[in-house]
Formats: structure tokens, sequence, C-alpha cells
């Protein structure tokens, strides 16, 4: 049966475009329940014996939810306690134009085959498909729509003669208009489940429960509506940013304004009306303030302990954060944009009133306000990890209200704070599905003549690999040799990722989603199936395999006279560690062709670094700790600072080359469509903690260029402070902005301020970079080696890849110093009190943040405790620094001892 709509539409050149829509409704959509006998189905979904032990529904029967249960009680749907669901058409169509997230969730659920979840098409079936009606919304047809579908399940399934009398349909729906018209509503359905207690805790809020906890005095201003925001930042009242909680304030945070091209601002928010229940990377309106309420950033380190001041916002604490040299744009959230709420992970504090089912969760990330939770389990959850989802944040409550979603594990259990770590930088790390592993290789897997004929045979070159100790996933090989006309020839062998890996495919998009490979202490979370990454694409030793090659001819002074770029077959003669490597190029007794090749390597790596850095690149500096783990507990067991060997530098020159190379080529080629990396200048304001921190030791840093930077960092020195470089050169990396990948149809500054060059891509480590991955396709079609496809000549598409890759990029380097940080932990577990020498890396009003380089450790040391009075300090806002006023004499017995 066919239904058509037919309309006419004017187009942009003023005709008019006569449109038909049609619409196909058919007889032969099946119920999906295995008591039919009526539909002539292959396979069921729904189950004849369909009991949840409810005592609202003693019965047999199947749920059906409507779109605002599936949007707000997610987490309840995910529970394996809840089978045999009927999601119909009309609500998978609106929760997926909804939420995205929300909407892949319901789908995974739907995937799995225990879970009973069946899709009915309802807006194709003859007979619950419904027209809109005169006068009637979007939002009404479809609640509607659902009531239909439900009445025709229910006199479908009372038809059957299969003894199916007790099995019911049961609407699941939280909308007022329904639920006059519904079963059950959500809530008490779930409250009813008589087995399962625990399932309430699960339940997002709804408006009447919101109102029940608030109190009655307002603490925050109203949001304006939408269409206010929206005409407010079109006139230029408002301006529109992401809003950046701090991580050592929690009364500050910054809103960062995108502006024209690379133009950006940030505007400053002090105090808990001003930043009006925003929570980290929300999408805000702001209003900026009159001059005369400007504020400079606090120089007070402080931390949100709730201590019984629940839901009263503490003027005086404002008070005393607020400070008034070096004045910054300082503004108030007026609107939400965009919320940008997720499960969140952290700690229950038990509420200290006996049997109150309500309590404050802390989350992990300081970044993000605590939470009130409604629990009966706060006895099981304590000490425990949870993870907990915001409902919503009236203007009359202090804190957020949100729900209890699932249980980690105990608190400091290993598993537990990894699984934490994975969750909250948003690392994807479940297991690689089925759809990803059909598209590896088939094994055995072997080099067949059709492979011999379409690539370089390399396989006599003397290459090798030098990688850190452990390492499996090895990207990279090198060679060096003398030719007969007296040059030499230098060759980077990248693994031929891109071979494995075709375009669209589901393994290709997995790859692109993950970004990149994430290490952690003792654990890898690989970006790509370890067939590839530990096997098929790795160079190990004494096996062949493809490689990217990127080979030079050169002369003895490292200038490149000819570059040239092919797929080729290798055959790694060694895999060396960094020590391994560096202790046959310093054995005089050596001269096999590895170690001549390394030499040769060597020597030429030390003229290449001496060019980049007279070109102005910057040698910077931060701490990498590694660990010794324990084989059986996979505990630390040691600890160290990384050594940095020359054969680490060597191996990092030619990476830099081989990228600068690829990335000049792919543009060359592809001026519209190259994805590169580049590394953004900082504002001269980024330097002031650096300049400041010379300034007090009377060394003068000059910050107008790199080279500049370069050469001041290369001079500053104290007598008797050696470590001083190093600390400044700490520094200066934290004043750095962040490198990011584009595309360069979307850019025109490609320059790389950290490695002064005036382009620069990633070419070298496809096993864990899925931008190495699109760089090789680049390549690859650039030299005729592999055909093109459309989306990778498309620079809207490529830029929004890039936004994907940053984005997983940096969460990646936040896991992995957290997993260092956890480790480090374990490690002073059972250390007892160690002595160990630190240094003063900033000066805050109310605490000193100390570093220790032996252990890579860095910390926050508040000057007053709670049990112990505050030294009398005097705060020197311009240093900045803090000093203790010389005590007034008095007899030698009363001097107070000061905590060192």
């Amino acid at each position: 049966m066919l239904k058509s709509k037919t309309f006419v539409k004017k187009t942009r050149s003023g005709g008019v475009l006569k449109v038909v829509r049609e619409h196909y409704l058919r007889d032969d959509i099946w119920c999906g329940s295995e008591v039919c006998t009526e539909c002539k189905q292959d396979s069921t979904v729904l189950q004849r014996d369909a009991c949840i032990e409810s005592s609202l529904c003693p019965y047999p029967h199947y749920l059906v939810p409507d779109t605002n249960v599936v949007l707000h009680q997610i987490d309840v749907l995910e529970d394996p306690v809840i089978r045999n669901v009927i999601i119909l058409q009309t609500v998978l169509q609106e929760v997926r134009h909804r939420s995205a997230p929300v909407y892949k969730r319901l789908k995974d659920i739907i995937h799995e085959q225990g879970r009973h979840f069946y899709t009915f098409t309802n807006e194709h079936h003859r007979e619950t498909f419904i027209e809109r009606e005169p006068g009637e919304s979007a939002n009404d047809r479809n609640d509607r729509a659902i009531r239909v579908a439900v009445k025709w399940y229910s006199q479908h399934l009372k038809t059957l003669e299969s003894g199916s009398d007790d099995l019911k349909v049961v609407l699941l729906t939280n909308d007022q208009g329904n639920k006059l018209k519904a079963e059950e509503t959500v809530d008490e359905y779930i409250k009813s489940l008589i087995g399962n207690p625990e399932l309430v805790d699960c339940l997002a809020l709804s408006n009447d429960d919101k109102n029940e906890i608030t109190s009655s005095k307002v603490l925050f201003p109203e949001h304006l509506p939408l269409s206010k925001v929206q005409a407010g930042i079109k006139s230029g009242s408002f301006l529109q940013g992401t809003f950046r909680a701090s991580r050592d304030n929690y009364l500050e945070a910054t809103v960062f304004v995108q502006g024209e091209g690379e133009d950006s601002t940030e505007v400053l928010i002090q105090g808990l009306q001003n930043l009006n229940r925003a929570v980290h990377q929300d999408v805000v309106a702001v209003q900026l303030l009159p001059k005369n309420q400007w504020v400079a950033p606090s120089s007070v380190v402080l931390q949100d302990d709730g201590a019984a001041k629940d839901d009263n916002v503490d003027e005086d604490e404002e008070e005393k954060v607020v400070n008034f040299v070096l004045l910054r744009a300082t503004g108030k959230v007026v609107g939400i944009i965009k919320r940008n709420w997720r499960p969140f992970c952290g700690m229950l504090n038990v509420s200290q009133i006996k049997e109150s089912t309500r309590h404050l969760f802390t989350p992990a990330d300081r970044r993000i306000p605590r939470i009130r939770i409604e629990t009966r389990q706060a006895s099981t959850l304590a000490g425990q990890r949870i993870m907990v989802a915001i409902d919503g944040w009236p203007k009359d409550s202090r804190y957020p209200n949100g729900h209890f979603v699932r249980s980690l594990g105990g608190a400091g259990e290993k598993d537990t704070e990894e699984e934490v770590l994975l969750l909250e930088h948003d690392v994807p790390h479940q297991a690689f599905s089925q759809a990803v592993l059909n598209f590896l290789p088939k094994m055995p897997w072997s080099i067949t003549p059709e492979d011999l004929a379409q690539r370089q045979d390399l396989r006599h070159l003397t290459v090798c690999s030098v990688d850190p100790p452990g390492c499996t996933d090895i990207d990279d090989a090198l060679h060096c040799r003398e030719l007969e006309n007296g040059k030499l020839e230098v060759g980077v062998h990248i693994a031929d990722v891109s071979h494995f890996i075709r375009p669209g495919n589901a393994l290709d998009k997995e790859a692109a989603n993950r970004g990149t490979t994430v290490y952690l202490c003792g654990k890898r979370i690989d970006m790509v199936p370890e067939l590839l990454s530990s096997n098929l694409c790795s160079l190990r030793s004494n096996v062949e395999r493809f490689a990217f090659s990127c080979i030079w001819e050169m002369n003895h002074k490292a200038e490149i006279l000819k570059t040239r770029f092919t797929k080729s077959i290798i055959n790694s003669k060694a895999s060396l560690t960094y020590a391994e490597a560096q202790m046959r190029i310093d054995d005089a007794n050596k001269n096999d062709d590895i170690t001549e090749s390394l030499r040769g390597l060597n020597k030429l790596a030390k003229i290449l670094k001496r060019k980049r850095v007279e070109n102005g690149a910057l040698t910077l500096s931060s701490l990498e700790v590694r660990f010794h783990m324990d084989s059986e507990t996979h505990d630390p067991i040691d600890l160290q600072t990384k050594e940095l060997m020359e054969t680490n530098s060597m191996v990092e020159e030619f990476m830099l080359l081989a990228n600068i190379s690829v990335a000049q080529k792919i543009y060359d080629e592809f001026p519209e469509s190259a994805l590169l990396r580049k590394h953004p200048a900082p504002p001269p304001s980024n330097y002031d903690i650096l300049i400041k921190a010379a300034k007090s030791k009377n060394v003068m840093i000059h910050t107008d260029s790199a080279k500049a930077l370069a050469d001041s960092l290369d001079g500053a020195k104290v007598d008797g402070f050696q470590y001083f470089n190093t600390l400044l050169r700490i520094l200066a990396t934290r004043c750095m902005m962040q490198a990011v990948y584009f595309c360069s149809g979307m850019d025109s500054d490609f320059h790389h301020y950290g490695l002064a060059s005036p382009i620069y891509t990633h070419f070298t480590s496809p096993i864990r970079r899925y931008a190495d991955i699109i760089v090789h396709r680049l390549l690859a079609v650039a030299i005729g080696a592999d055909s093109t496809y459309p989306d990778l000549m498309d620079k809207h598409k490529q830029s929004v890849l890039c936004n994907n890759l940053n984005y997983r990029h940096k969460m990646s380097q936040y896991a992995q110093r957290a997993s260092v940080a956890f480790h480090t932990q374990l490690f002073f577990k059972t250390r007892g009190i160690l002595n160990e020498k630190g240094f003063v890396l900033f000066v805050r009003k109310n605490a000193i943040i100390v570093l220790i380089p032996k252990f890579g450790l860095e910390g926050t040391v508040f000057f007053d405790a709670k049990d112990k009075a505050s030294p009398n300090l005097v705060f020197n806002e311009e240093i900045p620094g803090v000093s203790v006023p010389a005590p007034e004499a008095e007899p030698q017995a009363k001097k107070r001892k000061l905590d060192r």
C-alpha cells in the first residue's frame, strides 16, 4: 500500500518545485514474539516466558518505552535485568535526532542477543501507521503513534491461540499526556521490581523529584531562554564559548571564545553566582561585566570540601579570591547553549544523617562539581568507585542532582583505578568487535608474487629498528650505507599499515574513532587489533614485512640531494633497544654492517640536530619516569626517571626529517586536502610564569621568537643551582600551546613553533596514530601506488577527522600522566616516609606546588591545615612569592615550630 504527499516549494532562483513524498505501508512486518503463530517470521526476539519479578505487573509482559524514557533512563534500560523490550521505529527515530550518544547506546543494547530488544517498524505497518491530524504537533502525533502501536500489540497477542492470555504489553512513560492513558510510569514500574531494588538508584530524577530535594532559597540567577541567548550573541551583547573550570579553584573558570581564524579570547568567571551552574566543557553564553568589576585570576588554591554549607553560597569565600592586580576581561554565565554532561567516576560521601538516602558524590575530576544523588545502597557503595550521571541543576540547589549508574569496584584496586582512568579520559577500550576482526588478514599470512611485483624489494639492505625495551609495535626501521659515488643513502622504513586497513571498512572506522594507541604503565590500549600491531605490521627482525620507505641521498654534511618514496618489502636485521644500539656505536671492536649503519646514522643525526637548533628549534624538558614491574603482581617495585641517550636523539632526528619530507610532498600534490601538524606560537602572556621564575634568580628570558627563547634557555644558569636550567625548561614546556592536526585547505598558518619548521606532519607511527594512516594514503596516491577515494580529498571531512584526532591525542596524554601518578602512589604505599630533594615550581597565596625530580612527582602543599594554626605569611603577587616575617623577640622556650 502506498501513501503519498504532494507539496510545492520555492527554489532560490524563484522557481516552483513540485515534491512528491511516498510512504510505503506493508502487511509483512512481524511482531517478533515467540508466542505468535500468525506472523510468518523466520526468527523471533521476544521470549514466550517474559517474566520480570514485579509487584505492579505480576504477569508475563513486554515493555514499550516512549522516547523520553529512552533519552532519560538509558542507564536503567542498559541493566541486564530489563529484557523483552519493544523499541518502536517512532522512538528510535526521535532518539536518533535528539541524542547521538543515547542512540548509539540503544543500538548496542538492541544488538545484544541475550537482552531480547526488538525493533518494530510501526511507521511502515499498515495497522500502526497514523497520519498527523490538522493542528496536531509532531510531538503529539508521535505520542499517539506510540499508543496506537501498543494497542495493536495488545490486541494482536490477545487473538493468538497459543495460551498467551496472560502476556501483556506495558507502555513505560513519564510524559504527562501519556501518563493518563498509559498503564505504568517508568518510576512506578522500576520501584515495583521486587528482585532488583538497586535499580531504583539508576532512575534519573523526574521534575517532581527535583522539586522535592531543592530548597526554597534561590541561589543562582535564572538561565536565559535559548531565543534570548541567540539574539544576544547575534547583537554582540553576549559571547559564546566553552566553559573551562579551574582545577585549582572551584570558584573560578574561564570561557574560551573562538574568534575569526586564529583569534580567540578568554573571559574570566569568578564566584558561584557568575559561574551560574555551568559545568566543565559546557558551551555557554557569557556577558562581560563593566570594566570596574573586572578581576585578576585568583592566587588561592581552593577545593570544595562541602562541609556544612550544602545549600549556602559563602560570600566570604568569594570575597577572598578577588584580586585587583593584573585585571582580565571578566564576565558571568547568562545561559547554557549545550550541556556536555557524561557519566562521571568518583566516590560517595555518605551523609552523616542516619537512615538518609541523599548523599553527595565527589567526582574524580576536580573540575566537576559535587553531585547530590539518592541511593539506598550507601553502606555498600562507601569505599567504592562509582559512576554517576547528572540529571539537572535547579537554581535553588547548591549542587546538581543526579543518579547512580553503576559501581566500578573498590577504590585503590588496580583494575578499578585503571577503569576509572580510561572512562574519565574517554579512551575507547572495549574489545574489538567481530565486525572489526572480520577485516583482518587470514592466517597464515605470506607475501605473494603479486605483492613483490608492486613493491621495491629492499630485503638485501641492512635495516634495523631501535626502540624502548619491551616494544612489540615496531613502527619504524632505519638504514644507512655508502654509495659508489661517495654519497650516503639513508632510509626510513615505516610499517605499511594502510595496506591492511582499507578506507571505510569497520576496521578503518574503529581505528579512526580510537585515533591513537594509549600507553599506560604496564598496559597498552591498541588502536588496531594485536594481529596487526604486534605481528603483521610490526617491523620485527628476521621476518619479511611491507613498508613505506622514505629514502634520501645525502652528502656527508647531511644535506639532502635526492628524496624518493616507495612502497617496499624489507627484512629487518636487528630489533635493538636504545641501550643496545648505543653500546654497539660505542664499542670500537664492533665493525659489522649493522653497527656501521648505526654509526653513519648517528653522525648525520648530530649534524641535523645542530642545524635545527641553529634555526631556532626548542629543546624543552618534561619529567618522564619508568617503572619496573613485579612479573607476578604487576605492581611497581622500582621507579626511576628515564635517561635519554644519543640513540634516542638519532631516531628522533630521522623521524622528524621523514615527517617534514612527506609533509612537503603531500602538500605539493594536494594543497587543499593534506593532513598536516602545526604548533602555534604561544601568546606573550603565556610566558609570564617563565619570565617571573627566571627573574627571581636575576636571569633574563627573551621570548620574541623561538630562536630568542632557545638562546635564552641555553644561557640560563645559576651558580650553585645545577637543576635551575632543567626547571626553566619544564616551565617553558608548560607555556607552550598544544600541537594540532589540521587540513591544509582550512588553514593558512602551517608553522611548527617548537621544531622551527615551516611545514610538518606525522608519517612515522601508523601502528599507533591514525593521522599517519591518512598521510600514508595521501602519499601513496601522490606517488601512484594507490587509488584515492572521495573522503580523502574532502577538506571538510578531513577537518572533522582532525578535531577527533586532536581530542583523542590530548586525552591519551592525560590518561598516560594519570596512570603514572597512580602507579607512583602504589609505589609509595609501602615505602613509609622518604626524604628527597624537591623544588618549588609555583607559589600561591595559600600553597606551594612542589616538584620532586627523582620521582617525577608534583604536588600541592597547603600552608594551613585544619588541625594547625596557619603561619603568618606575606604573599607578593609580583614575583609571585611568600615570605615569613621575622618573629618578634620572645623567650626561646615559647617559640612555635613551623612544619617544613
